[in-house]
């Protein structure tokens, strides 16, 4: 199934084979009243945040705009909202999915209860998710937000600050730190377009004047380049990294959990970006902690509750010659920060990396999961995706 898209694998297209793009299905319904949003499986993020604060109410979900919406909720769902309002399947209510015998099922709480706990982090394993309905929050429409930019110079003092932050931070604080170089066409000051940056992108999703107070420790780090934090429309927060995320590349993730991060994960975080394959490629730090952590592990097929972090490499370039390069230098980063990982890794950052992987991103969930998939589709007919398995 072709989406919104929210991966750099392809799964979504197969060589013969039938691609459903369900992209031109992106309807955002809200009711302010009931505070639900009905979104259906081809909206964006964009489309989503667009709706919603019209009534000044959001939906949590991802950090970049252009993502699809039924992809990242499948697979989970993190965000700038995910620490204060939990992840974007703990806010999903229903979904009407279409099963491999062509059957339109609705899916709650209280009807196919166990298909709605599968596809609450699942993936697309389990059928045609054709509609979402989830839970909206107060936000906005003005929020705490930007980029804290230093540079790499610095890189191994603001990581241990932004950790050591993050680590008590309220739960309406959202930081993402990541290392990678200005572009030639960013926001950021001309003097250090082309160089090697760390740069704290954070949201407060609270008072303006609060969140003020609260992120001041964060701000007072060092001296920064620049310090763009700002109250302005979450819309715009929200597509901060829009150009990071620019088409026009070659894409490769890797990515694990973390349960913290140490002196000696910073070490290997500096030497890794010291020597990046390409301008375009950075490593990314996102918070996880609050509302993520508190739910059950076994509440719906997303186990990672208990993780600190996700660390990503993101490979991106140009040559297709280059290819080998750029695919082995993010591997070996991440063998690298293994002994700081939890041999977990978030589904929707998980790459083609075969079935033991799939099965880190499932824990002790996954037997549960073959269990629903041979249920719902024992002849896997939906295995383009990261592939659970049916047992028969």
């Amino acid at each position: 199934m072709k989406g919104g898209g929210h991966n750099v694998t392809g799964t979504a297209v197969c060589d013969d084979g039938l691609v459903i793009d369900l992209s031109p299905m992106d309807s955002v319904r809200v009711d302010p009243n009931a505070m639900t949003a009905r979104v259906q499986a081809g909206a964006t993020i964009a489309d989503l945040d667009h709706e919603t604060q019209a009534f000044g109410l959001a939906v949590p979900a991802g950090i970049v705009s252009e993502t699809g919406v039924a992809g990242l909720t499948l697979g989970g769902g993190t965000g700038r909202l995910a620490r204060k309002h939990g992840l974007t399947i703990d806010n999903l209510r229903s979904v009407d999915l279409v099963t491999a015998e062509g059957k339109l099922v609705h899916a709650s709480e209280s009807e196919n209860p166990d298909l709605f706990w599968g596809v609450r982090g699942g993936g697309g394993n389990f059928g045609v998710v054709t509609s979402f309905e989830y839970d909206c929050h107060e936000v906005g429409p003005e929020v705490l937000g930007e980029r804290i930019v230093h540079p790499f110079d610095n890189a191994g003092a603001v990581l241990r600050s932004y950790r050591a932050f993050v680590t008590d931070a309220p739960e309406a604080v959202n930081c993402l730190a990541g290392i990678a170089t200005a572009p030639a066409n960013s926001a950021l000051p001309e003097s250090i377009r082309g160089e090697r940056i760390v740069q704290l992108t954070v949201c407060y999703a609270g008072a303006i004047e609060e969140g003020r107070e609260v992120l001041r420790p964060l701000r007072s780090v060092g001296e920064p380049i620049a310090d763009l934090v700002r109250p302005q429309p979450y819309t715009r927060v929200q597509r901060i990294l829009t150009e990071a995320a620019a088409e026009g590349y070659r894409n490769y993730w890797k990515s694990d959990y973390l349960a913290g991060l140490p002196d000696e994960a910073i070490d290997v975080v500096l030497e890794y970006c010291e020597r990046f394959p390409s301008p375009s490629s950075s490593v990314f730090f996102e918070t996880m902690g609050g509302a993520i952590n508190r739910a059950d592990v076994a509440a719906t097929a997303f186990p990672h509750r208990d993780a600190a972090f996700s660390v990503t490499a993101w490979a991106r370039w140009t040559d297709s010659t280059t290819d080998d390069e750029h695919v082995e230098s993010a591997r070996e980063f991440l063998d690298a920060m293994t002994p700081y990982s939890t041999d977990g890794v978030y589904v929707n950052f998980l790459g083609r990396e075969g079935t033991e992987r799939v099965e880190a991103a499932y824990g002790d969930n996954y037997d549960r999961l073959a269990a629903l998939k041979t249920e719902w589709d024992p002849g896997n007919l939906f295995r383009m995706n990261q592939n659970v398995e049916p047992t028969a």
